[in-house]
Order: C-alpha cells, then structure tokens, then sequence
C-alpha cells in the first residue's frame, strides 16, 4: 500500500502515529546505517562500559527514569 501525501495528510493525527510505528517495527531486523559521529559515539560508548561496567545503569533503572521524565 502506498499512500500519496493528501491521504496521508487525511488521516488522523492517531492513525499517522499508527503509520510511523508500523514503519519503525518494520525496520527491525533492518541494519540502519549511522553516520561516522555516531558510529563514534557508539563506540566511545560501549569503551566506556566496558572499562568501568559500575557506571552504567540497568535497562530497569533506565526505564524508571524515562517514565519519571516522560509520564
């Protein structure tokens, strides 16, 4: 199904959300290409756990914060 930009401009605000969680799920199994400054930064990151795994968080605690931010 292919939408042309007037149907996708007559849908719902709730049904164009519908739309783009569809797309995203869709993606993934999908390998996302990142750019070199996030490719760094991802890099730096798991360096960064890896020599000291005492200052990351859990997925739990990260998640409580995430719902105390965004209720």
């Amino acid at each position: 199904m292919q939408l042309s930009s007037d149907e996708i401009r007559r849908l719902s605000v709730d049904e164009r959300l519908e739309l783009i969680g569809q797309l995203w799920d869709s993606l993934e199994h999908e390998p996302l290409p990142l750019s070199d400054a996030q490719q760094h930064e991802l890099d730096r990151r798991l360096e960064s756990l890896e020599s000291d795994p005492a200052e990351g968080v859990s997925w739990e605690q990260l998640r409580a914060e995430l719902e105390r931010r965004c209720p």
